[in-house]
């Protein structure tokens, strides 16, 4: 017998278990494939919100696959978040107050990172497992391997392998390569980082209008005109206006931009300018150039060009050719290297004079910053440059003004756009096949407007800086040293030598050099070994090479996951033959055939004996993601997946929603608005959190959580846990050889169709991705159908002397219990279980068959005659209460029409009628009598005579007053609403929930309405 209560916090723990312990979470059988590669959390990372949201639509997808008898791979992992974990390891050896990183050293920093992730890392694992997750979990895989590197340098781990094949293949390919671009630095952790570890936040700042003189005291007539072309300001002035937010920049402009049909700044096109700061002797000469970036409206319309600190600006100098400079060193201080600032403008000035197309290299190692600000922290150098001016008389006007600052995620100190040398792919000529791709219908995007926002930033797409300035993460594949001039290494120029290996890389270089070189430990140990060889001669000690010191961008190996997990480049992945292996075969040489020819032998579909874990499950069926990472992860993924594979990486892109809080805020620490999804389990169980998520996860709506909600689903659960305890007492339970399609009772014909219409929904939804359109359909069969109505309607048959009914409707039950059972477990799959197993059924749900829409089980007859009478009691029962009837009173019923239909049917369900609607009596009539209630039901009118059970005049009295009630509150709603400083300045959230309550308003006055209307008809 089932317990009173279903003890969530035991069950959940031990059936998770027993379900792991099964295999059910591994591929079987012989169906098509099925396969979902997780979005690697991060390996610091903890459950939030957006991870249970996205993990349990994943689970509800790959539990309703497997159980439509599909090979269902969910392939979990976890991703080594370069900066997030450096930071967490860093922060553990200061509180343990161990030596600093840099005091270590990098080989012992790296072993202290695998530590701390062997006995640390992945506890997101474990909480996505409380959540529910069916990953195949023997197949886990680390974006970073788990072995790193073995003899010689060589990758002893398949997934490190992946990213050392794919690295050497695109630089080969001349699609990666070295260059000196303008990235996102972080001056904390000194390192570039993406734009998605970039936060903008709006700060209070300040908006700096200066002159810049103009060249040899030269004057002009500047103009300005109204809408109309009216002149409304004529002056002679000897400089040009700039305004800016960062005046410390000013230092490395290089131009000033005017739009081509600003008339203000005609005269001045081609001229110079000098910037007003630095020492007067000194001062640079920069040109007046056209360009389309300024805005003529914004500010003066004419704009600083520092294209070593901008990327508007960077875009303006590439265009023009104008010199970038680097004012700053990694810790965004000012750059306190290189000659007097006297000997470096002179350089500035001679490259402006020459005119060629400066060489980068060349450009950034001068230093322009004057020598009273260097070494200056980059505010403290802002101050002290808006001082100098203002004393000059140079600066026009300040303005206090809201700036979006750019700030790194994790380090919170301002993001400084620097000029550095980088590692870059490709990225334009890579997105080319991935945009046909989606283009031509073979990755869709669901919903399907966000195929807008993949095109308009893969068509727009800029080089991708892949490397950082880190210890931790795939270290990059490329060794230095001098390049060979005259048969002689010359140490000012380097040679690249690009190998999977540190032993690859040797021989490389003994290739190159005729000898073996010296593999040094770092930078520091090749310049040692330089300088000795220089000094022995060469024929003293060895040519040195070293590794480039950098690391990969995470994205750059979580990019190749729908593939690398499976297997690549490994030529002969473990073979598929019904289950699947935990690792995959070490020791395998990559193909030497183009990425194409791993596709070559694919199967079309599954069930090939034989076939590699590969070739069966990719490409992936889908991916389910958030569309903030559209960019930098399904991109990626698409672009590295088409070029080694051949093919797209997955067919559907399911794009969700965000869940914010109750008034539709993003959560965030700093608000005090986070919702802990473990909070939640802790308290209401995993299946309401599960089920209140995908209730409400609307294609292109975003979640609105709250306790109560989760709450109310929990009660969902308890409210079929009861139906189930009665059922159970009613002997309601699986009857063998019992066949749904013969039931005779109108009764069982109905919920027997019922329950095949819901099937059919459910599954007609899902594999729409229209989740909270599934988890409606069970939500209403469950409670408003099985709950509500057939076990009210049974209870006659339960309690009555007709062995045969009873004995087909407990079997009914039990065929329309197991259809909630199946068709409920992707959502709630603990409590679905739990009661499968308690009563009865066979086997485990979770490996059971999915419910098929039968047409033989269709019956529109009994659906429409049941139908009939329970709109007819749901009718009365609405009526009862509007007219506040009292609950004990039982009142006759009369029916008007309908003809002999109607009569049968009243005869019928009289019995059910009686009971539920609380009728004293049922007959048939030509005409309403005087006080009756008339409701129309069908093709007749059903009177229920409540004038001798109510006060009319009190009841008139309650109404009108509810009804005052309601009208006061709508009209104080809306002179709140058509106040325009009210909507404007309120949050959003407070707006929407005036707009809510008037449309709850506006319902409870319309029911008022009707009633007041029924009372005045008596």
């Amino acid at each position: 017998m089932l317990e009173k209560n279903f003890d969530f916090a035991e069950a959940e723990k031990r059936i998770y278990k027993d379900w792991e312990a099964s295999g059910a979470f591994k591929p079987a059988g012989e169906g098509e494939p099925f396969t979902i590669v997780i979005p690697p959390p991060n390996v610091t990372g903890s459950l939030h919100m957006g991870h249970a949201l996205n993990n349990t639509l994943q689970d509800v997808l790959c539990r309703f696959e497997r159980m439509r008898g599909r090979r269902v791979l969910w392939q979990p992992g976890t991703d080594h978040a370069g900066i997030a974990t450096q930071m967490v390891v860093e922060r553990q050896m200061m509180e343990r107050q161990e030596p600093k990183r840099t005091e270590i050293g990098r080989e012992a920093f790296v072993r202290k990172v695998w530590d701390w992730r062997h006995e640390s890392g992945g506890q997101i694992i474990n909480q996505l497992k409380r959540l529910g997750a069916t990953c195949d979990w023997s197949r886990e895989r680390f974006t970073m391997g788990e072995h790193g590197g073995g003899e010689n340098g060589e990758a002893d781990d398949q997934m490190v392998k992946a990213v050392m094949k794919v690295f050497v293949d695109l630089y080969n390919e001349g699609l990666i390569y070295r260059d000196k671009r303008l990235v996102n630095w972080d001056p904390k952790f000194e390192t570039a980082i993406s734009d998605l570890e970039v936060e903008n936040i709006e700060t209070d700042g300040h908006f700096w209008h200066f002159k810049y003189p103009l060249a040899g005291g030269e004057t002009y007539e500047y103009v300005e005109k109204d809408e109309d072309g009216n002149v409304t300001l004529t002056e002679t002035r000897d400089y040009i206006s700039i305004a800016t937010t960062r005046p410390e920049t000013m230092l490395g402009d290089g131009a000033v931009a005017v739009h081509p049909s600003d008339e203000r700044y005609k005269p001045l096109i081609g001229k110079l300018c000098e910037i007003p700061v630095g020492p007067k002797e000194h001062r640079r000469l920069i040109p007046i150039i056209t360009d389309d970036y300024p805005d003529p409206d914004f500010g003066s319309g004419a704009v600083k060009i520092t294209g070593g600190h901008d990327f508007n600006d960077y875009q303006v100098a590439k265009r023009a050719n104008i010199p970038m400079y680097r004012l700053m060193d990694w810790q965004a201080a000012m750059r306190a290297d290189g000659a007097p600032y006297a000997e470096e403008a002179a350089k500035a000035k001679a490259l402006v004079e020459a005119g060629d197309a400066p060489d980068a290299n060349y450009v950034d190692s001068i230093n322009l910053v004057p020598d009273e600000y260097r070494g200056l922290d980059r505010f403290e150098a802002r101050k002290r440059v808006v001082a100098d001016i203002d004393a000059e008389g140079l600066m026009i006007t300040v303005e206090d003004k809201k700036i979006m600052q750019p700030f790194g995620d994790r380090s919170g100190v301002v993001i400084e756009p620097m000029l550095t040398d980088q590692w870059f792919a490709d990225a334009e000529t890579l997105a080319k096949p991935a945009i046909e791709a989606v283009e031509k219908g073979d990755t869709k995007f669901v919903p399907e407007n966000w195929a807008k926002t993949y095109f308009q930033w893969m068509r727009n797409i800029q080089p991708w800086c892949i490397s950082r300035q880190l210890w931790w993460g795939h270290r990059i594949p490329a060794w230095y040293g001098p390049e060979l001039v005259d048969g002689a290494p010359d140490y000012s120029t380097e040679k690249i030598f690009v190998a999977q290996s540190q032993f690859e890389a040797a021989e490389k270089a003994k290739e190159y050099y005729g000898c073996e070189p010296y593999l040094a430990a770092d930078t520091g140990d090749y310049l040692q070994q330089t300088l000795l060889r220089n000094e022995t001669g060469r024929t003293g000690n060895p040519i040195a090479i070293y590794q480039d010191e950098d690391v990969l961008d995470t994205w750059f190996s979580s990019g190749l996951w729908p593939f690398s997990t499976l297997g690549w480049p490994d030529a002969s992945p473990p073979p598929f033959m019904g289950e699947v292996s935990a690792e995959p075969t070490e020791g395998v040489s990559a193909p030497k055939e183009p990425p194409s020819a791993l596709r070559a032998t694919s199967p079309a579909s599954g069930g090939r004996e034989g076939a590699s874990l590969l070739d069966q499950h990719y490409p992936n069926s889908v991916l389910v993601t958030a569309h903030d990472i559209i960019f930098f992860w399904v991109a990626r993924m698409m672009m590295q997946g088409i070029h080694f594979m051949g093919d797209v990486p997955f067919k559907d892109v399911y794009i969700h929603a965000l869940v914010l809080d109750e008034k539709g805020q993003k959560m965030s620490k700093s608000k005090g608005n986070v919702i802990d999804p473990l909070v939640l389990i802790d308290k209401f169980g995993a299946d309401a959190l599960r089920f209140t998520l995908a209730a409400q996860a609307a294609q292109g709506r975003n979640i609105r959580l709250s306790e109560q909600r989760v709450e109310g689903y929990r009660n969902f659960a308890t409210k079929l846990w009861n139906a189930a305890r009665f059922a159970q007492m009613n002997d309601v339970k699986p009857e063998a050889g019992f066949d749904p399609a013969a039931a005779s009772l109108t009764l069982n014909q109905w919920i027997i169709h019922e329950a095949n219409e819901c099937a059919a929904a459910v599954t007609r939804e899902l594999e729409a991705y229209r989740f909270n359109d599934a988890a409606g359909a069970i939500y209403r069969f469950t409670w408003n159908v099985f709950c509500d109505w057939f076990l009210e309607l049974a209870k006659p048959v339960f309690q009555g002397v007709d062995e045969a009914a009873k004995k087909e409707t407990r079997a009914a039950g039990a065929f329309a219990l197991g259809h909630i059972l199946k068709l409920l477990h992707p959502f709630m799959p603990f409590v679905s279980e739990e009661l499968w197993r308690e009563l009865g059924y066979e086997g485990a749900l979770i490996t059971t068959a999915w419910p098929q829409a039968n047409a033989k089980l269709e019956n529109a007859a009994a659906a429409k005659d049941m139908q009939w009478a329970i709109d007819l009691i749901t009718s009365i029962r609405s009526v009862r209460q509007e007219m506040n009837v009292p609950v004990a009173a039982k009142i006759p019923l009369l029916f008007i029409g309908g003809g002999d239909a109607a009569t049968a049917q009243l005869k019928t369900h009289d019995d059910v009628l009686k009971r539920l609607a609380r009728l004293s009596d049922i007959s048939t009539a030509d005409a309403a009598p005087k006080g009756a209630v008339q409701i129309v039901h069908g093709d007749g009118v059903a009177a229920l005579p409540v004038a001798d059970f109510i006060d009319l005049d009190a009841e008139k009295a309650r109404l009108a007053k509810e009804q005052a009630k309601a009208e006061k509150e709508i009209a104080t709603i809306d002179k709140k609403l058509a106040n325009k400083k009210f909507v404007e300045r309120a949050p959003a959230e407070v707006v929407e929930e005036q707009k809510t309550r008037r449309t709850g308003y506006e319902a409870e006055l319309e029911k008022l309405n009707a009633a007041l209307a029924r009372l005045k008809d008596l």
